[in-house]
């Protein structure tokens, strides 16, 4: 099973500003939709999992099959806790390759537990003060080997590293 973060960042790597905002590009949307359209899956934490369907993108991105990791319970089979549960009912369901957007406290607990195989980072020309870290602040480190930069834009690049394990 191959896991993949895909997130979009800021030049000092913020996901989103306090207030939850991304005033990302739309050549950075259109990458990230082609993605999740080819992988057909996303997971997700709660509270971006309730700001995508609050702000319709779902339905943008061609409906995936979308996992939910939170310790919350809810009356949704596609809700898990864990990120190995993620993975479990993915593989369950037939997929190959998952796609995992964030927030920072999902993000983490894939790279903390090592199951991050690929990481696609589209770095948008914004410095935030204050915000929302691509990864919370936890004990793990991990080396990347660069496998290829992309221009989305005149301002927008893409750097899609793999894991080193």
């Amino acid at each position: 099973m191959k896991v993949v973060l895909y997130m979009a960042i800021t030049a000092n790597g913020y996901i989103a500003k306090e207030n939850n905002e991304t005033p990302w590009s739309d050549e950075e949307w259109e990458s990230f939709s082609e993605k999740v359209k080819k992988i057909k899956n996303l997971v997700v934490g709660r509270k971006t999992f309730e700001i995508m369907e609050q702000g319709e993108e779902f339905q943008k991105i061609g409906n995936p099959f979308t996992v939910i990791v939170s310790n919350q319970k809810e009356n949704n089979s596609n809700f898990v806790n864990s990120p190995e549960q993620a993975i479990k009912l993915l593989k369950e369901r037939g997929f190959f390759e998952i796609l995992v957007a964030g927030g920072s406290t999902l993000n983490s607990s894939f790279l903390q537990k090592t199951l991050v195989d690929e990481i696609y980072l589209d770095i948008e020309p914004f410095l935030f003060g204050k915000g929302i870290k691509l990864f919370t602040e936890n004990d793990f480190e991990t080396k990347l080997e660069l496998l290829k930069t992309k221009q989305l834009s005149k301002n927008v690049i893409q750097l899609h590293y793999k894991i080193l394990k």
